[in-house]
Order: C-alpha cells, then sequence, then structure tokens
C-alpha cells in the first residue's frame, strides 16, 4: 500500500466511517429535495436588502406608530443607483421593505391612505424600484411586514383580509418577484394576534409560484442570528418542525433596541440536521439557511453610523463564512435621506464585488464528476501553481449528502497535504488554500448519505 492509499482508504464506499450508506433512515433523507424555486434560489445565492421607508425620514429602526404620511419629508429617491450599486457587489438581486412595522406602504396600495402616494414625493416607490433592477438584469423580492402599527384592523380578523390585499397588490402589480421576506417581529405591547401564516403561503403561491418565501415562510430559514455566523455544518435537510420556529415567535424581536442586539447574538441550536437529529424527527423538508446582515450596525441609516460601515474584508469574510458554507447571504444596505447608498457603502460594495469576480477568474481546473464511483477524486493541474481557491458543489437536486470530506493537495514531491477537513458541502463550499504550490489535488469523501453526487468541483489560482 502507497503512503497515497493509506490517506484514502476509509473513505465513503469502503466503510462511510461506521455509518450504513444505504438503509431505510438513509433512504429517508434523500427523497428530501429541493422545490423548483429553492433549486432556482440556490443558484443565486447572493442578494442585497434595501430597508428604505418612513424610518429613513425620522431616524428609527422602528416606528412609532404615530407616524402620518406628511412625515416622509424625503424628496429624492434613486432605485437606479441602488441596482448599480447592489449589482457593482456581485449580487443577483434586491429585497426592499415594502412595508415596515411602521405600516407606512411605498407603493400606490388601495388598501389604506398611509403611503408614499399620499406624501409629498407621491411616487410609487416599488414601481421605480422593480424598474431599475429590471434593467440592471437584478431579480426583485418584497419584504411585508405582517406587525403593522398604524392599520386599524390589526388585531382582528378583519387584518388577514387587508394583509392579503396588500400582499396581492405586491405580487400582481410589478412583475416577477423571486423571494418574499416575511419576519416574525412584533412588538411587546401589540396586540395579541395570530397571522393567517397558511392563507399568506396561499397567496404567494398561487401569483408568484417560483418565489420562495423566507424566515417565517417554508422555504428559507433563518440562520438564526444577524451576525452572519453560520453552523460548521449547515443542513439543508431538517425536521419539518423548523418551519414553524419563527412563526412561534418565542425568540423573534420584541422591541426596537433589539433590532442592533440581534447582530450578536448566535443560535442555541448548533445541529440541526445530523443523522441523530433527523432519527428522531417524524417529518422532514428541505429548509436551507439565508444569512441575513447589514452592512451597518442599523438596518436603517443614520448619519452617525457612517463610520461603522463594514469594509469589503469584512463582507468577503461573511460571504465566505454564508455563501461558502451551503447558506444564501442577504446584506442589508440601507439609502439615506438623499435617496442615495451612502459613499463609504458604495465603496465595501464594489470591494466585495470584485473580490468575488477575482475568485474563479484564473481556472487551474474545472470539473463535473456527477455520481461518484469511487471513494476519492484525483485531480491534476496543467501546471504547478498555488491555488487560491477550492469551489465545490453537490447536485442538490438530488438531495444534500455528504456528510465529511477531506481536500488534499498534491505536492511536486507527490506527498499529499491536508488543505480541508471538512463536514456537509451542500449547494456550495468555498476553501481558501494556503498552499504555495501544487500540482493537484484529491478530494476524498469519508462520509455520504447514499452515493455522493457533485456538479461541480473547480480550482482557482
Amino acid at each position: 500500500m502507497t503512503r497515497r492509499d493509506a490517506k484514502l482508504e476509509q473513505n465513503w464506499l469502503t466503510d462511510n466511517q461506521g455509518l450504513p450508506r444505504m438503509d431505510g433512515e438513509v433512504q429517508r433523507y434523500l427523497r428530501v429535495r429541493p422545490s423548483a424555486a429553492q433549486l432556482s434560489q440556490a443558484q443565486r445565492p447572493f442578494y442585497c436588502f434595501v430597508h428604505f421607508g418612513m424610518n429613513t425620514a425620522t431616524g428609527r429602526e422602528w416606528g412609532c406608530g404615530q407616524e402620518t404620511a406628511a412625515d416622509f419629508e424625503l424628496s429624492e429617491v434613486h432605485p437606479e443607483q441602488w441596482a448599480e450599486a447592489v449589482k457593482s457587489a456581485g449580487a443577483s438581486g434586491l429585497i426592499l421593505t415594502c412595508k415596515h412595522h411602521d405600516g407606512f406602504c411605498l407603493w400606490n396600495t388601495a388598501q389604506t391612505d398611509f403611503s408614499v402616494m399620499h406624501s409629498g414625493f407621491g411616487k410609487d416607490i416599488v414601481a421605480m424600484t422593480a424598474e431599475a433592477c429590471q434593467k440592471a438584469g437584478l431579480a426583485f423580492g418584497v419584504y411585508l411586514s405582517p406587525w403593522d402599527m398604524h392599520e386599524p384592523s390589526y388585531g382582528t380578523a378583519a387584518y388577514n383580509d387587508f394583509f392579503c390585499a396588500q400582499l396581492t397588490e405586491l405580487l400582481t402589480g410589478y412583475g416577477p418577484v423571486f423571494e418574499v421576506w416575511f419576519d416574525g417581529a412584533k412588538g411587546q405591547n401589540a396586540k395579541d394576534f395570530s397571522y393567517d401564516w397558511e392563507r399568506y403561503y396561499q397567496v404567494v403561491r398561487s401569483l408568484q409560484p417560483q418565489a420562495c418565501m423566507a424566515v417565517c415562510g417554508p422555504d428559507l430559514r433563518w440562520v438564526g442570528n444577524e451576525a452572519g455566523k453560520t453552523r460548521t455544518s449547515e443542513f439543508s435537510v431538517v425536521p419539518a418542525s423548523l418551519t414553524q420556529a419563527e412563526i412561534v415567535q418565542a425568540l423573534s424581536q420584541h422591541a426596537e433596541e433589539e433590532a442592533g442586539k440581534m447582530q450578536t447574538l448566535l443560535s442555541g441550536d448548533e445541529d440541526l440536521g445530523s443523522r441523530q437529529v433527523l432519527a428522531q424527527a417524524e417529518g422532514l423538508c428541505w429548509y436551507p439557511a439565508e444569512v441575513d446582515v447589514s452592512i451597518r450596525p442599523g438596518w436603517f441609516y443614520h448619519p452617525e453610523e457612517d463610520g461603522a460601515v463594514k469594509s469589503s474584508e469584512r463582507l468577503w469574510e461573511l460571504y465566505l463564512q454564508s455563501v461558502g458554507r451551503n447558506c444564501s447571504l442577504l446584506l442589508n444596505v440601507p439609502p439615506a435621506r438623499d435617496g442615495r447608498i451612502a459613499p463609504a457603502d458604495l465603496a465595501a460594495l464594489a470591494g466585495l464585488g470584485q473580490r468575488i469576480q477575482e475568485m474563479t477568474a484564473r481556472p487551474l481546473l474545472e470539473a463535473a464528476p456527477g455520481p461518484l464511483r469511487q471513494g476519492w477524486l484525483e485531480f491534476d493541474f496543467p501546471q504547478s501553481l498555488p491555488p487560491q481557491f477550492c469551489v465545490i458543489e453537490e447536485d442538490i437536486a438530488h438531495s444534500q449528502r455528504v456528510e465529511a470530506f477531506d481536500l488534499y493537495w498534491k505536492l511536486p514531491d507527490g506527498a499529499l497535504t491536508l488543505a480541508c477537513a471538512g463536514t456537509v458541502i451542500g449547494a456550495r463550499r468555498i476553501i481558501l488554500a494556503q498552499e504555495a504550490e501544487a500540482v493537484g489535488a484529491v478530494l476524498a469523501v469519508r462520509q455520504s448519505r447514499g452515493r455522493p453526487w457533485l456538479k461541480r468541483v473547480g480550482f482557482y489560482g
């Protein structure tokens, strides 16, 4: 046995680290697969949030419930600049806060006069943003807060009708919508009221079947914090009960000051999808994580935070920790009172976009392995080069399978040096290289649920 074989002999095909490679329980896991909308979403894992509205005018994070349409005193709004900034960051879409908790609507709604159309600005900002996204080649998404401080019917059964009517307006008047974002924030003094979530979901499914619903929704799972923290193993196949976690609202925001505090809180549940967890779950679902984080300490623009904008280096770290670990990244970029994204934010976004573009600009080797027939894959580079990145993608149309892997660099003398001892791969795993020179690589899958199915393996210099 060669030195190389000794490193690789224990793999998914030989011992699978002592776990069944395929039994009835594993087959149950593998039957859980993404919907067409979830599969499409996984191909565009980075997009931006734009928090803009009454709070931009008043300088708050949450409203107070006493605002009037006249309090929206802003005279300039430049969605085309937002779209250009988002695109410069390498993002694929933009989600606008069409209505935040204050209840102020940024579109021409027939349901209330508490809208931008009754302010001095008098133009449909949702329409302007959707058009700007279309011109920039960005997907467009909507945020609609279920909690509404202003609407008199809130807390009664009639509010569910009101909310569905608003949702219908947003989903029928502004073209394709790629994501609908619902959150569970609800003030401590808010009326005790249960939202008709299933009815909301039915509206979305019927009007925009290609859209994913996030957080208080069945398609994308909140990662558990707003600091960009992800788990060591971020599974997409999880207990179906997790789709109810944020709806319960026990751990959601209940006060305005918690909006910033959430950036330092971590989820208490590190393991959401291991075999040990799934074995105890009666129902399973495909529920991948989305990481929502703001470029600033707050979610709306505040001039005193101009010196606290996350640098492009920090944004790059967040990208690698989220997109590079089987998550979607939703990065918030709030425009200022002049209706434009501020210069510091623009610079950080452009810097991030440059790093994302440069990551795969110099391919050493790219492969599409498909279903594996052996315990490891060996790759030879055209020449001895210093690798910088490795990107591995499972074909998640066949579920999430890999549970443990090792990546080695092949050195010029034939030796193997460990580059990464990883767990899950999922939609995408990005690995930073630290080797000065390599002539190739070896990817050993140590543990898998059934046969590993890899869509792509790429190495970049």
